[in-house]
Order: structure tokens, then C-alpha cells, then sequence
């Protein structure tokens, strides 16, 4: 039914619906990056003008779309206090993309809304480089050339498919060039900056930790890193990725003390390490961050090319810029190790110190602690074997708690996440004279079997605390895994609950089925990711050294890509001079006097015959006058290609047809 009535509607309806589809398909991605008003008034524009084209009604007039430009930048200034900026530009390109479609009219006017579309297409990839979106931005890309093709093509009812199978040869013929230009075409630094997103009631890493303030926690997904091991790995339990260590407490929120004062380099590392380094490679997600997630712990330097990473005084490698687009580094780093075993008193301190009036409890119950057991050692196991045995549980939806928050957890609720657990654990520790802090960053991840990566999410964001203790430095101290083992351990992994759809959709899947296709999908993500996202200037020079260059340059890039673009010019203008060669020369000539019809503003169907031609000639006397002589000339054209062939070795056809070309040149 839907195909019928289709064919029945104006050309100019239906190629309005058809891009009408395209703008929606486009900025459908974006719903969750623009305001809820933009999605709504797009919509609700894109439904008026698609009713429009079905009904065949006038498009609204000036007054209408000039009220509606008002609205929508007065609402963008309201919601962004700005026009300028990725997010605020982002919205008026959805909303100026719409608004143009209720002026459609020209073909002019849909040139606008196919370059406008493509832009918005290319907006995609602020928010999201994945390889769905780029998948999606491919299908979009297709659809523009489809309809920029159906625009150019000649007036009544094209089917659709002529053009989307153009648009699809010259998308296949461009890919070669496409590919050319990335792998060839300098690498620079991104145009935009992206600013980082908020964390808040996700998982995921942040520089500061407000831990009553969030009454559940949504598990987040999303990739942070993923990584390969040269050699020997390490068991799942001992992967601690080292994030921001978070020293100073106001009562409510744990912040870190002065992270960006890295140690002068050189300097001697305040790690000691033990045994054979661990040797890796990690692709680290933008996070808008400074800091590098390296395993604990890492006496040396990372190496990140183009940069120089510097460590902390709380043993974290940090960058001189934040990380904005995927990175790959190596690093070495050891598990057994021992950190600052003989720091100075004053060094120690900030560890010692928690804000007065808070907690009270837990302070009461510190200080008997301390007297209980005098040894830090046996301290902090005591602490360890309560938190085994006092019935405490871990859960992401503990509720809200208050202004003691340390002393709600340790007395009251027993429950909460590994945030929740580290700074109890580390107050008390503090209250009892042993110098604690809070360490944020990953722990664990997923090994895939496929390719041989550990993919490291933002649901593994973890917390734990380290303590100090005389004769053996820093020395970590997971808490959580004293109440829930199998959150760091191999058996229980944080999974992201199923949504009503998914569930249902999977629900007969059998789970070994589903682990093995997720770890398909994120051995396809992980190609992508290092051969794509992570084509870097660096890997372009490496190309070049395979090529047999010495020391290449960006300027060696210019050069190849200028060589290649010669060449490929001048293999074209050969081409085109073959195909000329080869093309019909009866034919070329048809065309060429059908050109003098035109010229005289005559409009004639392409398929014309000389016979056809004559006709025309005779019924237009200022014709006959400037070409007297072209009567005779169509039929020896007709003659040339109609007569019964000679066995002589006469003139050839390609012969003939030149001395006819010579008469047309002379009749003007």
C-alpha cells in the first residue's frame, strides 16, 4: 500500500520524504547530546514539514520561520549561555537543519540542507568514535550521495535505486583516495577541545570522591582502556590500575592533595621494586584527563610518544596536557614493590589529618583500637577480620547517607560500595595514628581469549586505601575485598543490569554463547581502535621507515601525498584520453551537432536520430539560414552508420567520421 501511494505523490514530495529520512537518520544520534527542546522542536518540525510533502500543501511563510529562528537561539542561549562551543553549536546546526526544510523549494535550497546535513554527520564524531557511529555515519553518507545524485538527475519519476547505486560507485571509487588521505595526510593536533563530561552517580574515575552524596550507582559500560601483556600476565586479582589518590578529607568530600606536583626529573624513584617487570601496552579512551592509568607500580617512565609523562609525590604518572583522543603507551610495572619506606615526617602528615566534629563513633572506636592493638599491623587486620564478620555487604544502592557518613557505615547500615568502604576504612585508620589515603582507579577487566586483550571498563572503577606502615612503605589494603572477595577476584564481576528489551531479546540466549559473541564484538572494537583511532603521526613516520626512509618527516608525508596525487592526475587525463579514443566516433559526432540545436535554444530528447534532427531544421527557418548545409551533413551521418558495409579498403568509419567533423567545424 505504502509503495503505491508513494508512486502516486509529485516527484518533489517524494524526494522531500526521502530526505527528510536522511535528517533524521543523521541527527537521530544526537538525542542525547542536544536538549530535550531541540530533539522536540526538530521533530516536531521534520513530522509538520513531512505532513506538508504528503498532503501537497504551501510551505509556511516568513513570519512562521523567522519566529521559530528567534525561539531556537533564544533557547540555545538560554541552555548553553552561549553560541559559540561544541554544544551550543551542535544544537543550532540540528535546529537551523530543520528549520531549513520548511523553505525547501529550490534546488539551491536542498544543496543547503545536503551540505548542512553532511556537517551535522561529521559533528558525530565529537561525542563518539566508535565503530557503530562510524558504521551509521557510512549508511548517512550514502543516503546525502543518493539524494544529491536524484537532485541532478533530469525531470520526471527516477527510481531511487539508479541513484543510491551512483552514489554507491562513487563511494566506491573515492575509498581509494580516502584511504590514501589517512594514511598519508599529516596528523595534527584536534581543532576542537572536548570538555570533560561529569561522572556524577556513575561509575567511572573522577580527581575527587563525595561519598554520601550518591544514593545508587549506575554502572557504566563503556571501554577506559583495554591492553595487551608482552610475555607473562598477571592474575586478575592483582591488576590495580593506579588513578588519583585522594589525601584530603573536609567531612564530606576526599580530594587530592596537590596531584599536579610532580617529582623533578631526574630524580631517584621512591619505589623498590621486586622480581621480573610486567611488560604492556595499553590504549587509554579519552577521559579529558591528565593522568596515565598505569598497573601498580611503575618505577619508570611510560612511554607515550610526543610526550614526557612525570610521577607525582603519590607515585601517579601524569601528562602535560589532558588525554583528548585514544592513546597507546607502554609501560613496565611490578607488582611485588615497596614504596617511600623512609619519607619525611612532614611528608606524612596530610595522611594523618581528618576535620574536627565528625564521626565521633568511629573515632571512639579508633582509639580503643589503638589500645586494643598497639601494633599498626595488627590494626589494620582487625579492621580487615571486622568488616569479615560483622555482617557488612556490598551493594550500589546503599541510599543516601548523612553527615557522619563513617559512622552510619560502620554502625548503622553496614553496606555500601568500594567507596563507601575505602574511606570508612581509611578515617578509621587515620583516627587510630596510621598514616592512610585513598586510592581511586581500575581494577581487574575482562580477558579476551580472541585476541589476547584485557578490556578494562568504567564499571571496574574501583577504590581501595594504602596505609603506612614502618619497615615496609605504602602498602595497599583493599577493604572491599574483605566484604565482597569476588568483587576483585574472577568469579563476580560487576555486570550492567539488563533493560526490559535486552532481556527479552536474550533472555534464551545461553550465557556462553553470549560471553563469546560480546568478546567477538570487543575484538572487532579493539582492531578498530588500534589500527584507525590510533593511526598517529608517530605510526605515519613508522610507515614511512618500512618504506625505506632514515629519519622521515612530516614533510616526506607532504611529499609522497603530492607524488601520488600527480600521478593519479595524470593516470586520469590518460584514461580520459583513452576512453575519448575509444568512445564511438559516430556517436561523439551526434552529440556535437545536437550541441548546435541547443545553442539555437531548441531542447531536444538525447536519444535524437539524424532523420529526427532534419526535422527540426526544417521547421526553424533561421536554422536553415546559418546552416544551409546541414541537411546533407545529418544524412551522410545517417549514411555512415546505416549503409550496407563494402568488403573495399576504403576510408575507415574512425576516417570518415573526422572529415565530417571537419565539415561541422566549418559551417560555424
Amino acid at each position: 500500500m505504502w509503495p503505491t501511494v508513494l508512486t502516486r505523490l509529485p516527484r518533489d514530495s517524494r524526494d522531500t520524504l526521502f530526505l527528510l529520512v536522511l535528517i533524521t537518520w543523521v541527527a537521530l544520534p544526537l538525542v542525547n547530546q542536544v536538549p530535550l527542546w531541540c530533539s522536540l522542536m526538530g521533530a516536531a518540525v521534520i513530522l509538520w514539514r513531512g505532513s506538508l510533502a504528503w498532503r501537497v500543501m504551501p510551505l509556511p511563510g516568513t513570519a512562521w520561520r523567522l519566529g521559530l529562528l528567534a525561539v531556537a537561539v533564544a533557547a540555545t542561549l538560554m541552555t548553553h549561555r552561549t553560541l559559540l562551543g561544541r554544544d551550543a553549536g551542535v544544537t543550532l546546526v540540528v535546529v537551523l537543519l530543520t528549520l531549513k526544510t520548511l523553505e525547501l523549494r529550490a534546488r539551491r535550497d536542498a544543496f543547503v540542507v545536503f551540505f548542512l546535513s553532511f556537517f551535522l554527520m561529521l559533528t558525530q564524531f565529537f561525542y563518539s568514535q566508535s565503530l557503530l557511529t562510524a558504521a551509521a555515519m557510512l549508511l548517512a553518507l550514502w543516503g546525502l550521495l543518493t539524494a544529491l545524485v536524484n537532485a541532478h538527475m533530469p525531470v520526471g519519476k527516477p527510481p531511487l535505486w539508479q541513484a543510491a547505486r551512483m552514489a554507491g560507485q562513487m563511494t566506491l571509487l573515492g575509498a581509494p583516495i580516502m584511504l590514501v588521505l589517512f594514511m598519508l595526510f599529516p596528523r595534527m593536533a584536534p581543532l576542537w577541545g572536548l570538555p570533560g563530561d561529569a561522572m556524577s552517580g556513575r561509575s567511572g574515575l573522577s580527581d575527587s570522591m563525595s561519598v554520601g552524596n550518591i544514593a545508587s550507582l549506575a554502572l557504566d559500560d563503556s571501554v577506559a582502556m583495554r591492553l595487551r601483556f608482552v610475555g607473562k600476565q598477571p592474575e586478575q586479582a592483582q591488576m590495580y590500575f593506579r588513578g588519583p589518590v585522594l589525601t584530603q578529607f573536609d567531612g564530606k568530600r576526599w580530594t587530592s592533595l596537590l596531584w599536579q606536583e610532580t617529582l623533578p626529573n631526574p630524580t631517584p624513584s621512591p619505589l623498590v621494586t621486586q622480581g621480573e617487570p610486567l611488560t604492556y601496552q595499553i590504549t587509554l579512551e579519552p577521559n579529558q584527563q591528565p593522568w596515565l592509568l598505569t598497573l601498580d607500580a611503575t618505577p619508570q617512565a611510560p612511554k607515550v610518544p610526543g610526550s614526557t609523562p612525570r610521577m607525582t609525590r603519590d607515585l601517579q604518572w601524569v601528562l602535560p596536557r589532558p588525554v583528548t583522543e585514544l592513546l597507546r603507551f607502554e609501560a613496565p610495572s611490578s607488582p611485588r614493590y615497596q614504596a617511600d619506606l623512609t619519607p619525611p615526617a612532614a611528608q606524612l602528615l596530610p595522611n594523618l589529618g581528618l576535620p574536627k566534629g565528625y564521626n565521633p563513633r568511629t573515632l571512639t572506636w579508633a582509639r580503643q583500637l589503638k589500645q586494643s592493638h598497639p601494633d599498626p599491623s595488627a590494626r589494620v587486620n582487625a579492621v580487615l577480620e571486622h568488616l569479615r564478620t560483622d555482617g557488612y555487604l556490598y551493594t550500589l544502592d546503599p541510599g543516601l547517607y548523612g553527615r557522619d557518613s563513617a559512622d552510619e557505615f560502620w554502625f548503622d547500615r553496614k553496606l555500601g560500595f568500594c567507596e563507601h568502604i575505602a574511606a570508612a576504612f581509611v578515617i578509621v585508620m587515620r583516627a587510630s595514628g596510621i598514616p592512610a589515603r585513598v586510592v581511586t582507579g581500575y581494577q581487574g577487566g575482562e580477558h579476551n581469549t580472541l585476541d589476547n586483550f584485557w578490556t578494562v571498563r568504567q564499571r571496574d572503577a574501583h577504590a581501595w586505601a594504602e596505609v603506612w606502615l614502618a619497615g615496609q612503605g605504602w602498602v595497599r589494603v583493599d577493604p572491599t575485598s574483605a566484604v565482597a572477595p569476588g568483587r576483585t577476584g574472577s568469579l563476580q564481576r560487576l555486570l550492567s543490569p539488563r533493560g526490559a528489551f535486552t532481556s527479552a531479546l536474550l533472555g534464551s540466549v545461553s550465557p556462553a554463547f553470549a560471553q563469546n559473541l560480546r568478546a567477538a564484538w570487543d575484538a572487532v572494537n579493539n582492531r578498530w581502535n588500534q589500527w584507525v583511532l590510533n593511526y598517529t603521526q608517530q605510526r605515519q613516520l613508522d610507515l614511512l621507515k618500512n618504506l625505506g626512509f632514515e629519519s622521515p618527516s612530516w614533510e616526506d608525508l607532504l611529499y609522497i601525498l603530492w607524488s601520488i596525487v600527480v600521478v593519479a592526475s595524470l593516470a586520469s587525463a590518460g584514461w580520459s584520453a583513452w576512453e575519448r579514443q575509444r568512445q564511438d566516433p559516430w556517436l561523439r559526432l551526434l552529440v556535437r551537432v545536437r550541441k548546435v540545436f541547443e545553442r539555437a535554444k531548441l531542447s531536444l530528447p538525447p536519444q535524437s536520430t539524424p532523420r529526427q534532427l532534419i526535422e527540426v531544421w526544417r521547421m526553424h527557418p533561421s536554422l536553415q539560414a546559418r546552416y544551409p548545409k546541414l541537411r546533407t551533413w545529418l544524412l551522410q551521418l545517417e549514411t555512415l552508420r546505416y549503409r550496407k558495409p563494402k568488403a573495399s579498403t576504403g576510408p575507415s568509419l574512425k576516417q570518415q567520421c573526422q572529415a565530417l567533423e571537419r565539415e561541422l567545424k566549418t559551417m560555424g
